[in-house]
């Protein structure tokens, strides 16, 4: 009779493992996905780009694309893998709105 109540408690709490697994993992995908899309500043003078692979910022120059990776709540971009990477900053992010700061910790407003 003990094996059996051990059991149970055993697969309820696998149960629960698995679910706060699956739904951490779905969290994070859905937040790096959000900041893909073509943006573009509040003045309109910058166009920001993200693409599953190439992060490319358009500040009126010659554009670069460069490879990029997100750890937390920060994306780091470089050149073809060159080190150190460039660092900025997610302040905030939803459907329509991406604010960045900037490694010189100038904070920018995107819009879709």
């Amino acid at each position: 009779m003990k094996t059996g109540k051990l059991l149970f408690k055993n697969s309820i709490l696998l149960l629960l493992l698995f679910f706060l697994i699956a739904f951490g993992c779905r969290q994070q995908t859905s937040a790096k996905n959000k900041i893909r899309g073509k943006w573009h500043s509040a003045d309109g003078k910058t166009r920001l780009t993200i693409t599953q692979k190439e992060f490319t910022l358009n500040e009126g120059e010659e554009p670069i694309a460069e490879s990029y990776f997100v750890k937390g709540d920060s994306i780091f971009t470089s050149y073809e893998g060159s080190q150190p990477f460039t660092k900025f900053v997610i302040k905030n992010v939803s459907d329509k709105t991406l604010t960045l700061v900037y490694p010189d910790s100038t904070s920018v407003n995107f819009m879709r």
